[in-house]
């Protein structure tokens, strides 16, 4: 059997001036993971990237990003494909200074086209993006994530497809499909994600509708515990960000439970 490793961490780590201290307080509580929010912009220049990078090199934290919230590779404004492409590609530059694994976006709305055609001018985007990442040489993976809403591009079977054929990675919000899809068959999702040798994921309590996601909420105990224990029984290796409104506690909290099992 491979060897498992599961990490957790908080969508956060304070701004420039508060990250130094808090990935050390981080390593304290044996919480081995960050994703960093450019929710509304790219808030550090690479210097800045580069410092954080080595503290959290030296306290083995695992650093992703998650881009802007304002992204839609399949606008019917080709300006706004653009843009969205930029942001994307500045938190690449920035992931590379960081040595970060991963750049977790939300790709696109269908609006008027149909799943099919929204998939294929993605999948044309995100080639796009990855010749760019290719010629600047930056260690960075474009990780399109599963989406809580029915009117957004991103189920499992799609981020899995772009895999597939572009080799892009994915980023599995499992509160998201929850949201989603109003439920969540763990051993159909297992089945299809056991393969890969690490999985990079977001759990969190949430809130929805039958329209998909409203906010995130605190995360159960009980959630926690059913979902670690199917990654437990597939021996999975993941990293599991938290993205609750206490997402450090809720870090400690997954880990307790893991630790439990």
């Amino acid at each position: 059997m491979k060897k498992k490793e599961v990490r957790f961490g908080p969508a956060g780590i304070g701004g420039v001036k508060q990250a130094p201290k808090n990935l050390e307080q981080y390593n304290k509580q044996g919480i081995k993971a960050a994703e960093i929010p450019f929710t509304y912009q790219v808030w550090m220049n690479n210097s800045q990237a580069k410092e954080i990078g080595k503290i959290a090199k030296r306290f083995d934290i695992m650093l992703s990003i998650h881009a802007p919230y304002y992204i839609n590779l399949a606008s019917d404004d080709k300006a706004k494909i653009e843009a969205s492409k930029k942001r994307i590609l500045n938190c690449c530059e920035k992931g590379h200074y960081l040595n970060a694994k991963y750049v977790v976006f939300h790709a696109a709305f269908y609006g008027k086209h149909s799943h099919e055609q929204c998939y294929e001018i993605v999948k044309k985007q995100i080639m796009e993006m990855q010749q760019v990442i290719k010629k600047k040489n930056w260690k960075i993976q474009l990780a399109p994530e599963t989406t809580g809403k029915a009117s957004q591009f991103g189920s499992l079977d799609e981020l899995l497809r772009l895999v597939k054929e572009i080799k892009c990675y994915f980023c599995i919000d499992f509160a998201h499909m929850l949201a989603r899809e109003q439920h969540i068959d763990y051993k159909e999702v297992f089945e299809k994600i056991k393969k890969f040798p690490h999985v990079h994921a977001h759990f969190s309590g949430i809130e929805y509708t039958s329209k998909g996601e409203r906010r995130h909420i605190i995360t159960s105990e009980s959630k926690l515990k059913e979902l670690l224990g199917w990654i437990k029984r597939y021996n999975l290796s993941i990293t599991i960000i938290n993205e609750s409104p206490k997402p450090l506690q809720d870090s400690i909290k997954g880990k307790k439970v893991w630790e439990s099992l």
